[in-house]
């Protein structure tokens, strides 16, 4: 891959900007503490009053079209490369793609038109999708295609997000909110199908499990419909329950094939595996609550919503800003910081917000607070840790 780049031009580019992963990573990382400690305020004294948009509503959304499309992006722009072995997006332009996502997050404390911010911001998506989608149809790879339709369907959301703040859609936010992390959830399964085992298997030393392709699409095509009934809550009422039940069977089966309990002496790999055995407790759990097999099933239902977006998405996210700045530039993968303690307060902060809220509502303030202040001393620590890798040339001296 060291080939298709000219070592004396690379040179020339300010570290920052050699790789997608680069400003994404830092900026979703420092953007990540910021956002909870800006909502955890707003949830105990009120709407901000330079907020423009209402304060559940720039929870949700910067949580998940901000801080976690940041790093989707950033590991996408990256991981393009190595799968078309065409250049990167660099330099200038991953610049201007910087500052397009960044804007949004600024222009919310504005009196900025929201469609002005919804265009911006679906700009951002659309080049993000356009710069693989370019470098997949060149290579003629084109079984990484499969990530266009995601950011169509993100695009989508995005409108139809904003649009709900004016009463538009015939659907509440909520609606929005719950098709985007079932967005998520899919993204993750898919690719962590793909590295999940890849990388266990390398670092533990015993053959991959190949995937069967049976299993993948029982573990993710329901995930499909859930998006989809996201928006017709009448019929989810009575489909989606058993459809969250199901996947988290297929997802469990899926999930043990990939030797979970092998890895428990290794971080990177462990990290990995709890992050995502999240989606099948989350989904079990949820589908549980919706049938009424648990006692007040929609607060049940609604927390568990935590369970799969701090500890599915936010932990993947941990461990894969993790492992692929170490990769990237330059270093030892397995002899990097320490990270275990920030890892298993990723865990601790899911199964505090998400299970702890549900069961022991009473304790509520006290568990939203516990669980804010492990995300946070999770991510300023990745921030500590891994900021100046961001920041400066491989050690190695190779571009990238």
């Amino acid at each position: 891959m060291m080939n298709i780049t000219d070592k004396s031009a690379e040179d020339k580019i300010t570290p920052l900007l050699r790789l997608g992963f680069r400003p994404f990573f830092l900026l979703g990382a420092i953007y990540a503490p910021l956002a909870i400690a800006i909502w955890v305020y707003a949830f105990q004294h009120g709407q901000p009053s330079q907020l423009s948009v209402p304060a559940l509503w720039w929870h949700v959304h910067e949580m998940l079209f901000g801080f976690a499309m940041a790093i989707v992006a950033g590991f996408l722009l990256t991981a393009a490369q190595n799968w078309t072995g065409v250049n990167g997006t660099k330099n200038t332009w991953l610049g201007v793609i910087v500052i397009l996502w960044l804007l949004p997050r600024i222009l919310f404390w504005t009196s900025t038109p929201l469609w002005v911010i919804s265009s911006i911001e679906a700009l951002f998506l659309a080049l993000v999708a356009y710069e693989i989608s370019f470098r997949v149809v060149k290579s003629q790879k084109y079984r990484n295609l499969i990530f266009l339709p995601f950011f169509i369907l993100a695009i989508v959301a995005n409108f139809a997000a904003y649009a709900t703040i004016k009463g538009m859609p015939p659907f509440p936010s909520i609606a929005v909110w719950e098709a985007m992390l079932w967005w998520f959830v899919l993204l993750i399964s898919i690719m962590g199908g793909r590295v999940i085992p890849f990388f266990t298997a390398r670092r533990i030393n015993f053959k991959k499990a190949e995937p069967l392709i049976w299993l993948d699409v029982g573990a993710n095509f329901p995930l499909v419909l859930l998006f989809i009934l996201s928006f017709f809550p009448l019929t989810a009422m009575t489909i989606s329950p058993a459809l969250m039940i199901f996947a988290a069977v297929m997802q469990t089966a899926r999930f043990l094939r990939w030797k979970p309990w092998t890895t428990f002496k290794e971080p990177l790999v462990w990290s990995l595996h709890t992050a995502y055995a999240c989606i099948p407790v989350g989904l079990f759990i949820k589908g549980l609550a919706l049938m009424g097999v648990i006692s007040s099933g929609y607060f049940v239902s609604h927390n568990m919503i935590h369970v799969l977006a701090i500890g599915a998405i936010g932990g993947l996210i941990l461990a894969m800003i993790t492992r692929v700045t170490m990769g990237h530039t330059g270093h030892n993968i397995y002899e990097g910081p320490s990270m275990w303690h920030a890892f298993l307060a990723i865990l601790i902060a899911a199964l505090v917000r998400g299970i702890g809220v549900a069961f022991w509502p009473e304790y509520m303030m006290i568990l939203i607070n516990l669980s804010a202040i492990l995300w946070i001393y999770a991510f300023i620590m990745c921030i500590v840790k891994f900021g100046p890798m961001l920041t400066k040339p491989r050690v190695d001296g190779h571009p990238g």
